[in-house]
């Protein structure tokens, strides 16, 4: 879903402008409005760059430095349903990347991405904490334990059952 067209609301595109006009001059703002713009649309797509480059009176190759240095912001649209695979080492070690592979081809994205229809995006992560249960997954913060990659794709589907 990485090409999908940007579908960005004019009432979204106010209250960042709003918000932008009101805390540009402070120090440090750059953090702050790129938390906000993520939080109105839940991600930083270029559209959304351009618009505080525009605001802020900054190169778009700034904006875009700060939102790609920290890896709490993303440039890719989320799904309906976030699915994060542990790859810290308990679970990496008992074949979580595995489970990341079968997820990945099950689901036509690699991580980091969206699904076409936007139902799943796919993420990996250093830990869980929950290394007793390795290897694990979670769907939308629910933790899923001795994952193996025919089980994940079980639980992924079972979501698509619910429709």
């Amino acid at each position: 879903m990485a090409n999908a067209a940007f579908r960005g609301t004019p009432k979204q595109e106010r209250e960042l402008r709003k918000f932008i006009r009101k805390h540009k001059d402070q120090p440090g703002a750059m953090m702050p409005v790129l938390q906000e713009a993520q939080g109105i649309y839940g991600y930083l797509p270029r559209e959304v760059q351009e618009i505080i480059a525009e605001e802020m009176g900054v190169p778009l190759s700034q904006v875009f430095g700060v939102a790609t240095f920290y890896s709490q912001f993303t440039l890719s649209p989320k799904g309906e349903h976030t699915v994060s695979v542990c790859l810290g080492t308990a679970c990496y070690v008992k074949g979580a990347d595995k489970i990341l592979a079968a997820l990945e081809e099950r689901l036509g994205i690699k991580a980091g991405e969206c699904t076409e229809d936007g139902f799943f995006s796919i993420e990996s992560c250093r830990c869980l904490g929950a290394c007793g249960l390795a290897p694990v997954m979670t769907v939308d913060g629910e933790v899923y334990g001795k994952c193996t990659p025919e089980s994940a794709v079980k639980i992924i589907d079972s979501y698509y059952e619910e429709v």
